[in-house]
This record gives C-alpha cells, structure tokens and sequence, in this order.
C-alpha cells in the first residue's frame, strides 16, 4: 500500500515538474514600455545552446528521441529515491522482531510468533511465517522438512531483493543505448539535408552544427546512465550486507527451532 502511494505521488510530481517546464518555456516575450529601460540580451548566436536547458529547447535540439530519456531519467531518480527508503536493514531484519522471536521460540509460542509475523513486513519475517505455517499445519514433518523449506523461502526473498535493484541497472544500460540510437538518428537526418545542398562552407557548417547537435542525445544518455550504474553498484552492496544479515539470523531461529524439536523429541520417548 506504502508502495503504490508513493508510486502515485512520484507520477503527480513529474507531471508537475514537466507542466512547469513547458510553462517557462512558452513564457511570452516582454512587452516594450515607453519610457521604461529596456533590457538588452545577449544575441542568441553568442550561446547557440542556452534553450538546451528548456523543456522545449531540448526536445528540439534531440528530436523524437528527447521523451524516452527523460522518462528514463524520472524512473531513475524515483528509483534511487525508492530504494533509498526501502533498501534498510529495517526493511530485511530488526532486532525488535529477533527479540520477540527469540523468546516465543524458547516458550514454544509458535501461534503468537505466527501473529507476530503476520504484523511485521520484513523479510525475515515472512522467512518465520512460512517456516511456521509449514510446521504447524504438519505436525508429523521432521526439522529436515521444515529447514527444507525455509531454505526455500530464504532464497526467494533473497532473490526478490536482487531483482528489486536490478531495475535500476536496467536504467542504466538502456539509457546510453537510447542515447546513441538518437544520435545515429540525428546523424542520419542532418547528412540527407546536407546531401542536398551544394558543396561548400554553408555546407560544412550545417554539418557541424548537426552533428553537435545529434551528440547531444548520447550525452544525454550518458548523464542518465552514469549515476543509475553508480547507484546500482551501492545499492547491491547494501543488499548483500542485508542477504548476508538475513541469513545469520535465519540460522539463528532454525538453531533456536532445532533445540525445540530434540526437547520435544526427547519428552516423547520419556513418556
């Protein structure tokens, strides 16, 4: 739920932060006022590309190929943003849940832990919850069994974990590529004007400045992927630190659930 809300929100600023950009960029020329001082400029050709920094002027220096980067590069930024409130030990393993594990484990508790679980959303907890589901709804199943399938569910939270942060280096490869298929683009529409034209220094200087512009895409491309990679490698180091957390303290509670079961074991045959 947490999720989709600020999934929500994430699309409702972007709309805003594209709105305003489109709004500054079709700003209406000031009116002269008689009498008033007037404020010269500087002539565009001093800075050809001052509008590259507009909505407007950047997507017609790039072409058809401006609004898949700039997609991109929201989903990257509300990636990172994401990630950076999720991807937290609070989030795999707390130490809240361990104690109160830890001890309804050792009363032998094993519906209250279930409820305990069922309240938390974190990956160890649902680890517990499904290792205790298993064990409850079949009595007769050995340890092996039950630490068969808490195995199984550690490696699929695991895996999840993984493929959550993949994403972001799924950003950051594409976007480059994107980038360097809008130059070729722009490289293939300046040279067929350009073969239109006589040969000449007008001619060289259209080529120029269309390949500059053309390149424009593949720097873009780049300033998107370049940090998305960046990103990517901090945050998979931080998940394996979590893996690696997530499963000492697996085998901390299946060590605590293995004393449980030779207790249980033994006042059997005692009887």
């Amino acid at each position: 739920m947490h999720r989709k809300i600020f999934f929500a929100l994430a699309v409702l600023v972007a709309l805003v932060f594209t709105m305003t950009l489109k709004a500054q960029a079709q700003q209406p020329a000031p009116v002269a006022v008689p009498g008033a001082a007037v404020v010269t400029q500087a002539p565009a050709e001093d800075n050809p590309y001052a509008d590259v920094l507009t909505f407007q002027g950047f997507v017609k220096r790039t072409g058809v190929m401006a609004y898949p980067l700039i997609i991109l590069s929201m989903i990257a930024f509300f990636m990172i943003v994401l990630f950076g409130f999720t991807v937290r030990q609070g989030t795999v393993v707390s130490d809240a849940f361990m104690n109160s594990a830890d001890a309804l484990i050792r009363k032998q508790d094993y519906l209250g832990l279930l409820a305990v679980c069922n309240r938390r959303n974190e990956c160890i907890a649902r680890i517990t919850s499904k290792t205790l589901d298993f064990a409850t709804r079949n009595p007769t199943a050995s340890f092996e069994e039950v630490k068969e399938v808490t195995e199984a569910e550690g490696n699929r939270q695991s895996s999840l974990l993984l493929a959550r942060i993949a994403y972001l280096g799924d950003v950051g490869a594409i976007a480059p590529m994107l980038g360097l298929l809008g130059t070729t683009l722009g490289m293939i529409t300046t040279f067929h004007e350009i073969s239109g034209k006589g040969v000449g220094g007008s001619n060289q200087l259209g080529l120029a400045q269309g390949v500059s512009e053309a390149l424009l895409c593949t720097a873009s491309g780049l300033v998107i992927g370049i940090p998305s990679l960046m990103f990517y490698a901090i945050f998979r180091g931080k998940v394996n630190r979590l893996i690696s957390e997530m499963e000492a303290a697996t085998t901390h509670l299946m060590a605590l659930l293995a004393v449980q079961y030779k207790r249980a074991a033994r006042a059997v045959a005692g009887q």
